[in-house]
């Protein structure tokens, strides 16, 4: 049998392989090194069907700071995925890293770009884990310090370093306030792990003005990380600039992570009427920024920035309604549709543009793109019949259990949003004059890829219970003996 924190240690080791074979075997063929890398995150994923059974519950001793119960092995699988899928888009994206990147060799700097990824898959998979505040500081450092490379990757676009410099300086920013708040948490309860300071909360006797502050502190750090509003300021930036790669897998792996510390993080300080108030202002102010922000977009990328901030709304009523399986389908179906989506778009932008004019008439030059984007826009906006469209329905019914009538109303009002701008990207590529009549070429990886996304879409959209049995698996009936 498997133990847990043997996952990332095989994924860390998996890293530093590629960076060495980089280093070493010049006349490489670069692409090699992301298939190798793809395929030793499948069999980490396989791994984790095989954990003992002594991992399902919070370790002891020196392990005290980790866990390996459902919520975090589901989260290692939705990291190892989404790395996955976003090694395959930069095979695709790696034409454009030639061109940015002069070196000794034509290939120079791809080694290190497929390699990146598996040291970010490495934290996110700690951040699963972690249930100390020391602990998920030190994991989301490793995340975020890989992204600051990755964002500013294409180093001789302005755009790239732009983005680069924001994301940088903003993360630290917030990184800052995550420190405060720990340091305030500790210096009230005595405690980092969170299962110890939920007891402290419990037994009474502390101030709340303090614990209050800490979280608060806490939560201004975590919010950036989601992009939630008022901490969102970054996201457009960052992602229009970022390798469109790297974008996704901020929009989705970081975002997925940031929500689980989030789960955890909270259920300590659940007790506090005041944070659960603060998560509901929050989320409020998320859902209509990011749904009347996205309304005027014309740029594809800056669309799905403020689209992922909409996201981040919806996720949050979740997170306020104490939906942990609502939230992780959600993260789920985002996955699928924000990933086909910039799967696409990588195609598209490598031979024309990301602006909503480069995608009229794609339907004449690509039906297949055309239809799998028409399929990802569905779905994000929450057709019936998809991924989404289930998503949203066990949002909203959280939120409907928990009387919280406030967020049901502003997350209904601002679906009809997300239909006029998703609609708006349907219409450039089916109603619209083709400005570019060249044909799109795809290679067959990106193609098979496409399919099992959009397969996974509706089959997730009329049989979700997969997912929902893969978070809260099912008692396996024992027999009895008398």
């Amino acid at each position: 049998m498997i133990t847990a924190p043997a996952l990332e240690i095989a994924v860390l080791v998996l890293g530093l392989a590629i960076l060495l074979v980089e280093a070493f075997a010049k006349d490489l063929d670069k692409r090699t090194l992301a298939l190798t890398g793809m395929i030793g995150l499948a069999g980490v994923l396989v791994a984790t069907f095989f954990l003992s059974p002594g991992t399902a519950a919070t370790a002891t001793g020196f392990w005290s700071f980790y866990t390996a119960d459902p919520l975090a092995i589901f989260f290692k699988r939705f990291a190892l995925v989404t790395t996955i899928l976003v090694l395959i888009m930069m095979i695709d994206y790696a034409p454009v890293v030639r061109q940015s990147i002069h070196g000794a060799t034509p290939e120079a700097g791809l080694g290190e770009f497929f390699a990146l990824p598996l040291f970010t898959c490495c934290g996110l998979m700690w951040m699963a884990s972690a249930i100390d505040f020391v602990m998920i500081f030190v994991s989301l450092e490793v995340v975020t310090m890989s992204f600051y490379v990755l964002v500013a990757f294409n180093r001789r676009n302005p755009a790239s370093l732009e983005a680069g410099v924001k994301y940088l300086i903003l993360s630290a920013l917030s990184t800052g306030f995550l420190v405060y708040g720990i340091t305030w948490i500790f210096g009230v309860t005595g405690e980092t792990n969170l299962e110890r300071i939920g007891a402290v909360l419990r037994s009474g006797g502390l101030e709340q003005g303090p614990v209050l502050f800490g979280i608060a502190l806490i939560l201004v750090a975590l919010g950036f990380k989601i992009a939630a509003v008022p901490f969102q300021i970054w996201v457009p930036d960052v992602y229009q600039g970022a390798p469109t790669p790297v974008t996704a897998y901020l929009s989705v792996g970081s975002k997925a992570a940031g929500f689980v510390v989030l789960l955890r993080v909270l259920g300590p300080f659940f007790i506090l009427p005041q944070v659960q108030r603060l998560l509901v202002v929050i989320a409020v102010l998320t859902l209509l920024y990011g749904n009347l922000a996205a309304l005027p977009q014309t740029n594809l990328k800056r669309l799905l920035a403020y689209s992922s901030i909409a996201h981040a709304g919806y996720l949050l009523v979740g997170v306020v309604s104490f939906s942990g399986s609502a939230v992780a389908f959600y993260l789920v179906s985002y996955l699928l549709m924000t990933t086909l989506s910039f799967a696409v778009l990588v195609v598209v932008a490598n031979q024309t543009g990301d602006r909503m004019e480069d995608f009229h008439g794609l339907s004449q030059r690509s039906p297949f793109l055309s239809f799998a984007m028409l399929v990802a826009m569905a779905s994000l906006a929450g057709i019936p019949f998809t991924a989404g469209f289930l998503g949203k329905f066990f949002i909203f019914d959280a939120a409907i259990r928990q009387h919280q009538m406030t967020l049901l109303v502003v997350g209904v009002i601002t679906v009809a949003c997300g239909f006029y701008y998703y609609l708006k990207v349907i219409r450039a590529m089916y109603w619209e004059s083709a400005t570019n009549t060249a044909s799109i070429p795809l290679s067959g990886l990106s193609r098979v890829t496409m399919i099992a996304l959009m397969l996974a879409i509706v089959v997730l959209g009329v049989y979700p219970q997969p997912i929902l049995d893969a978070l809260y698996p099912r008692p396996v009936a024992t027999a009895t003996t008398r």
